[in-house]
Order: structure tokens, then sequence, then C-alpha cells
């Protein structure tokens, strides 16, 4: 059974927890240790299952076109061409038995570590040298120790049972075939790979889909003997001997990668873990990062509706870290939200300092609406985040909130350097927006009396002149804009 995360429906899970009974995915398990496959769990924190690529793996039976490509990647077809034209051009004596019977054995060790290459999650075949060197050549002869003990079992049951007990005998080991070579690859022990239960137990676990790989490699096989034929009756010797072998190796690729697919497949019934590997054999996992474990835990608890939670969370993080603009965006969403008017005015000056970073005039507008409602009269304590915040009003067009913010600006703030961006400011959303050109013009012969040495001070007379031919306030420095 495929299994999604509880808190990401469609997203594959990669972790279970058998305490709460809750699959989460990468999303939710950020700092999770999937090299070690270790893990706890959010709600509970004890010890959680990895299930690797369990749930995301695509079904065999939609990967027909990649299983037969996959002969035709440069090492196996570096394997396949060493060992099928080496033993053409050999001695044919003793050494060029010895030549054969080596690049044999490579070829044959080469196809079992193509297996346990695919069910690791391995989707590329394994290198060359992989045929060549190192350890794994006593495959060949637990195999051939297999065969006999198989070809004993049925001659055991014609001794006991008869030919009716000799036929059943057959029929189960021809059966069980696929699924001693893959348990061979996987545990390298004859024992377990003629266990009548644990091969049983094997097919009973994927159920019905081997029965139709089993079909796949019936067809396999009768596919590779009719090229085989097809090559030795239509080529001369020198020609068919070399592509009959070649077809037959690249059919057993073919045969034994799907074999591997079929153990990565049903990994999770099975009772290990892989994850699909990249070409460098490297596991294809995030990187584990315990600086976002806080918003996974964030988006959990919003999932589940603990919204008092997440609110306490965002706060106490903000404790921390007092100006983090992702945290305090965070904290406005979930307020606004929850329409908590207590808390939003508690907090309004940061957040209306995000909002005016933002440019986000629309929701200055909504907030000061909330705070007006909670306190009549709501003025700002801040020159300069005053000025911030009208001029993001004034560019989404909220010009009265706007005027709002700016009202008797030169009483409160008698010594700030913004009064002079704060009237021209006033002055433009009157005139532009509220076609009020006495008022604007006011503001401006104000900011012309008050404000000297203020640079805006130079362009006064210009807008001035607009203000009388009521033109729009325009000018080099007419539109104030808060510095990023």
């Amino acid at each position: 059974m495929k299994h999604d995360c509880h808190y990401h429906p469609g997203d594959p899970a990669k972790w279970h927890c058998g305490e709460c009974q809750m699959h989460y995915c990468n999303r939710c398990m950020p700092d999770a240790d999937t090299r070690q496959r270790r893990a706890l769990c959010p709600r509970c924190s004890k010890a959680m299952r990895y299930l690797g690529a369990a749930t995301e793996v695509v079904p065999f039976w939609h990967r027909i076109g990649a299983f037969f490509r996959y002969p035709f990647h440069t090492d196996p077809l570096m394997v396949i061409a060493i060992c099928t034209l080496v033993p053409i051009v050999a001695p044919a004596n003793i050494v060029g038995l010895i030549i054969w019977l080596v690049l044999a054995l490579a070829l044959f060790k080469y196809t079992y570590a193509v297996i346990s290459h695919t069910a690791e999650g391995h989707l590329k075949p394994p290198p060359v040298s992989v045929a060549f060197t190192g350890s794994g050549f006593d495959i060949v002869i637990l195999q051939f120790l297999v065969f006999v003990l198989m070809g004993g079992l049925v001659a055991a049951a014609a001794m006991v049972g008869g030919p009716i007990l000799m036929l059943l005998a057959l029929a189960f080991v021809i059966l069980a075939l696929p699924a001693s070579i893959m348990v061979l690859a996987m545990e390298r022990s004859v024992g377990a790979a003629v266990n009548p239960m644990n091969l049983a137990v094997l097919i009973s676990r994927i159920g019905t889909p081997y029965f139709l790989l089993y079909g796949y490699l019936i067809l396999l096989t009768l596919a590779s003997g009719a090229a085989q034929d097809f090559a030795v009756d239509h080529f001369p010797m020198w020609v068919a001997q070399p592509l009959a072998g070649f077809l037959n190796s690249t059919f057993t690729l073919i045969l034994f990668h799907m074999l591997g697919y079929l153990l990565f497949q049903y990994q999770e019934e099975l009772g290990f873990a892989s994850d699909i590997q990249g070409e460098e054999g490297d596991a294809d996992q995030q990187n584990r990062d315990r600086s976002t474990r806080f918003d996974a835990d964030l988006d959990m608890n919003l999932k589940d509706g603990n919204y008092d939670r997440v609110q306490s969370m965002l706060i106490e993080s903000l404790k921390k870290d007092r100006d983090n603009p992702k945290r305090i965006g965070q904290l406005y969403q979930i307020l606004t939200a929850r329409q908590a008017t207590t808390e939003l005015y508690r907090y309004h000056p940061r957040l209306m300092a995000w909002l005016a970073q933002r440019h986000d005039g629309d929701g200055l507008n909504q907030l000061m609406q909330t705070l007006q409602a909670a306190e009549p009269g709501f003025q700002l304590d801040d020159p300069e985040l005053a000025v911030q915040c009208a001029s993001a009003l004034y560019h989404r067009g909220h010009f009265k909130p706007a005027l709002r913010l700016l009202q008797d600006f030169h009483k409160r703030f008698p010594d700030s350097d913004q009064l002079a961006p704060a009237y021209l400011l006033a002055a433009q959303a009157l005139a532009n927006g509220l076609q009020q050109w006495e008022k604007a013009s006011a503001f401006l012969a104000f900011i012309k009396k008050r404000c000297v040495t203020h640079p805006l001070h130079g362009q006064i007379d210009t807008w001035l002149d607009q203000a009388r031919k009521q033109q729009p306030l325009k000018g080099p420095k007419a539109s104030f804009e808060v510095p990023e």
C-alpha cells in the first residue's frame, strides 16, 4: 500500500510513526537524517521508520521501455562487448577456454550486481569495473548450488510422492525461480534462496504483480530464443555466434534489471528502504536543515487547526529575532486571519513597517481600519514610519488614510527631518488624489516657509505653479518613494 503525507496530500510519504500512525514527507521532516535513517516524530518524539522511495516508485509495468533501454548504456554495452567479442579472437586452446570461462563468470557476476544495484535505487547500470574487479565471483558457485538443491527437491518429491508430487514440486520450483534469484542476489545465501517458506513469503508480499512480472519474463525468454535462432538461421556463423551472444546477454540484463526493480518497488512490503539514487551513486535526498524545522512545525500546526500554538510560536520567535521579516509576515497573516485586534495593535509598529517595506498599501489600509476601530484617532509615534506608510497608501490610491497618518505632523514631530517629505506627500494626495488644489498649495507654502534648508525646498515654486494651474504635482522629486 502506498501512502501520501498526512499534511501534504499528493506528496509521497518518507517516514512513518508507528506510535501516532502518521505519515510524513520530506517537507515535514527537513531535519531528518536520511543517511542514517533516523528521525523523531514531530508529535510524540518517538523514533520513526524510514520508507525510502517505497511510496513514489513508478510501477514496473510503466517502465517497460526503460527496461529495454537499460543494456544500451555505456557500461553494460562495454561488458557485453568484451564478454562477447574477446572469446571470438581468443586462441582455440586451453588459454582460450580459460578466457571464455573468466569472461562468462564476469558477465554472470555483472548480471547479479544489476539486481542488487537496482534494488538499492540505482536506475543507471553499475560501472563496468564491477564485472571484472573485487569480490562477488562466488555468486556463480552459489547459483550452481541453488540449481542442484532445487533439482534435488524435485527428485526427492518424486521419490516420496510419485509423479504427482514431483510435478507439483517442479511447478513450484519454476514459479519460484525469479524469487530465488532475487533472494540470492540480495542475501548471498543458498539456504535463503532455496527455502520454500522464504520464497513463498516473498511472492505473497509482492502479490499479483509477481505473476505479471513472471509473464514478462517468459515473454523475454521466448523473444531471446527466437532472436538467437533467427541470427543462427540467417547469418554466417562468424556473424551469428557473436550476434546470438550479444542478444542473449542483452535480454539477460533486461530480465535481471526487472527483477531488481521489482524488489525496489516493493521494498516496504519486503522490509527494507532504498532511495532513488543519482547517477554518481549519491542518494537524491534533502540536506538536513534544522533551520526549517520551525516552518515545518508551523505548517503542521496550521493544518491541525492549532492557531493559538502557531501564534505563540511566532511571538516567541520574534522575541529572539525582533525584526525577522519572514516571522513578522507570518504573524501578520495569522493575526489578520483570526481578527486578533488586541495583538494587531500590540505589534502594529513592526507589522506596519513590514507592510510599508513591501509597498502593500492595501494591507496597510485594512490594518489601519482595524486599529482605528480599536483606538479612534489612532496615529503612529514614529515620524519616519508614518511617512513610509503614507507613501505606500498614496501609491495604492488610499489618499484619505494617507492624510490621516500625516495629520498635524508638524505639531507631533516639530523637529523631524521628515516634515518636508510628509507635507509634500500630503500635497500630492490632496492635489492628485482628491483634487483639492487650495489645500495642496497651503501644504506646499508651509514647506516653503518652514523647511528652508531641506533639499525639497528648491522644487517648491515649481509645484506651487502646478497647483495654481491645477496640474498634477510632478517633478524630479515630486514622488516620495520608500527606500528599499
